[in-house]
């Protein structure tokens, strides 16, 4: 058996045994699929041929009557839904209109447009009754799934990219041919909520963990890089070949490449005829594969980008767990940056900075998307913001960025949306948005300080702690918000369901200040006041005019718990509990008011206070 067989079949088992585990103590389930696909791509008319072998174990206790598929493709039709959204939301996607604002999709001819058809489907032999619903397939089964029982599905289907518009497509700006996401039917998520068999509007994505075994046939002048492990590397070449082999081509004017990927809940591959072939291990991690346009203009940053990969793998193993692959993929394609298993697809024509920071987000995304793997279109904040967190974390170290806060941009964005009047609770579905603006700071920059400010709550120790025991308990088990929270409340000890209520599910805003700072016989009286409605413990320093500092600590009550001091070299008072509902809180410090300069809360800046001119008071001259 290859050492590849053997790693999936490994991994394969590992995560089997976890699961049974999990279902046996605690009643958690998932579905499972393993999909066999052979595929034939013409690089003429980017129209492609393809059957699908499903089998679908049904692990949930209910009985299945029904299956939805996902037919990504046919959001890029004029008068599509994503379309249609699109020509009326107020503020669309750029890469998605013309120069005249009118929607790209509108404008795509019968060539040019995307589309994805199933020609025929069958359950264990019998046909089925199934119909398409723009880009969601509805099956009515010829019988029956029960609880615990599996079915084999088997079908045909046609697909042609499109002009590349968003994410996947043909022929993107710098010239690349396919970039191939979203390009099969896909087997919608069914879990304890019930079916997600979401409309493709342009967000996210949600999927089954199962195993692939796929096997791409199109032109041999085509180089491929994508999800899973190459099982024929020694006839097909192109950098894949193990060193010292001499590659065997079979004849013809096409290959087949075959590849294998275990417990994934996606399928990606790009293709071009002059993509560059770089590879690089990872010590006591992966192997990194990197495709790149062979563009006189971007090689030296792409060959400098593979050192830095290789810090970020280790970076992120450090910080969140070991990534479970045997490799993963740069590749040059799409439309930007998006995250896929085992690789991701970016825009290469960059400025060295930007192309290590669309890496390293990208990479990230690995972890939090595609081992624990939220539902995206219903807490996109879990993977986007969490992704954000840990990317500006690793940035910062990479990169040598030296930043105090390395979360300041996300801060200044939630603050300008808070603060404009157009923020949804982060509960939303991706969908349901009015502004593209909107979406993007509530996931990206708060679901980013939902983390940085947890650390504030519980103590930067204790939170790189929750995010290492949340991936390692929930990896492969598409975790929801609650997971989290109580991860972090068994780290920290404390109460924390205020703070995933308030930040999460309402918009409730933070605004801490300082009241009045009086003379109280030969001390010092300090009122802060509550303004806004999310409570927050509070971190209060004091500078003196001799130099000295202290700080003081007032817990929230509903915290049921304490911090550790955060300025060990500075000396710390606990003071009593501040009920939420009390609307101000009085603190006496044990020296006189002469001998203070200057008062302020949070100096980490980590608590995400709305109004910050009213957490500092300074003495007037």
């Amino acid at each position: 058996m290859k050492r590849v067989e053997l790693i999936c079949t490994f991994l394969f088992i590992q995560i089997c045994i976890s699961s049974v585990l999990a279902q046996n103590t605690s009643g958690y389930w998932q579905q499972h699929v393993d999909y066999t696909m052979e595929v034939n791509m013409d690089v003429e008319n980017y129209q492609y041929s393809g059957s699908q072998k499903l089998v679908y174990t049904n692990n949930s206790p209910d009985e299945l009557n029904r299956v939805y598929y996902h037919l990504y493709f046919n959001a890029f039709q004029p008068g599509s839904e994503m379309d249609v959204r699109l020509q009326h939301i107020a503020d669309p996607d750029g890469r998605m209109i013309t120069e005249d604002k009118k929607s790209r999709i509108a404008t795509l001819s019968e060539s040019e447009m995307g589309y994805l058809h199933i020609g025929s489907l069958t359950q264990d032999g019998q046909k089925v009754s199934f119909t398409e619903e723009g880009t969601v397939l509805v099956v009515d089964l010829a019988k029956p799934i029960p609880s615990g029982g599996k079915t084999t599905l088997k079908m045909a289907f046609t697909g042609q990219v499109p002009i590349q518009v968003r994410r996947s497509g043909r022929n993107n700006k710098e010239g690349v041919a396919l970039s191939m996401s979203q390009w099969y039917p896909k087997l919608a998520e069914y879990d304890f909520e019930g079916w997600h068999a979401d409309p493709y509007i342009a967000r996210e994505f949600h999927g089954v963990w199962g195993n692939f075994d796929v096997k791409l046939t199109l032109d041999k002048d085509y180089i491929v890089g994508g999800t899973g492990y190459l099982q024929n590397a020694n006839e097909i070449g192109h950098g894949y070949e193990t060193v010292g082999t001499k590659v065997k081509r079979p004849r013809g004017k096409t290959l087949t490449w075959h590849f294998k990927a275990p417990m994934v809940h996606d399928f990606m591959w790009a293709a071009d005829p002059e993509y560059l072939h770089d590879t690089l291990q990872v010590e006591n991690g992966p192997i990194l594969h990197f495709l790149y346009k062979n563009n006189p203009e971007i090689i030296a940053n792409w060959e400098s980008l593979q050192p830095k990969t290789a810090e970020a793998m280790v970076f992120f193993n450090n910080n969140i767990g070991s990534y479970p692959y045997e490799q993963y993929s740069v590749i040059q394609g799409g439309d930007g940056g998006m995250e896929y298993a085992m690789g991701t697809l970016i825009t290469g024509e960059r400025k060295f900075g930007s192309l290590v920071g669309v890496m390293v987000h990208e990479m990230a995304h690995s972890w939090f998307q595609h081992v624990l793997a939220t539902n995206e279109s219903k807490h996109e904040w879990m993977d986007e913001g969490f992704t954000s967190f840990i990317s500006s974390l690793c940035m910062n170290k990479i990169m040598e960025q030296n930043n105090e806060n390395p979360f300041e941009g996300s801060y200044k964005g939630y603050y300008n949306l808070a603060l404009s009047g157009k923020e949804q609770p982060q509960g939303t579905h991706a969908d349901r948005y009015p502004l593209n603006y909107a979406y993007g700071i509530s996931a990206y920059s708060k679901g980013s300080i939902f983390l940085s400010q947890l650390g504030y709550v519980i103590g930067q120790d204790k939170l790189m702690e929750t995010i290492r025991t949340y991936y390692e308990d929930f990896k492969f088990k598409h975790p929801v918000p609650n997971d989290i929270k109580r991860t972090a409340e068994k780290v920290s000890g404390m109460e924390l369901d205020w703070y995933l209520t308030d930040w999460t599910q309402t918009t409730n805003t933070i605004d801490y200040g300082i009241k009045s700072v009086i003379a109280n016989n030969d001390g010092t009286k300090v009122t802060l006041e509550r303004i806004g409605l999310m409570p927050m413990p509070i971190d209060l320093l004091i500078v003196y005019e001799d130099g000295t500092q202290e700080t003081f600590y007032a817990p929230l009550r509903m915290m049921r718990g304490e911090k550790d001091n955060p300025y060990k070299q500075i000396e710390r008072t606990v003071l009593p509990d501040w009920p939420w509902a009390y609307p101000t809180y009085d603190l006496e410090i044990n020296r006189p008011l002469s001998s203070i300069k200057a008062i302020m809360i949070d100096p980490s800046q980590l608590m995400a206070d709305v109004n910050g001119e009213n957490n500092i008071w300074q003495k007037t001259l």
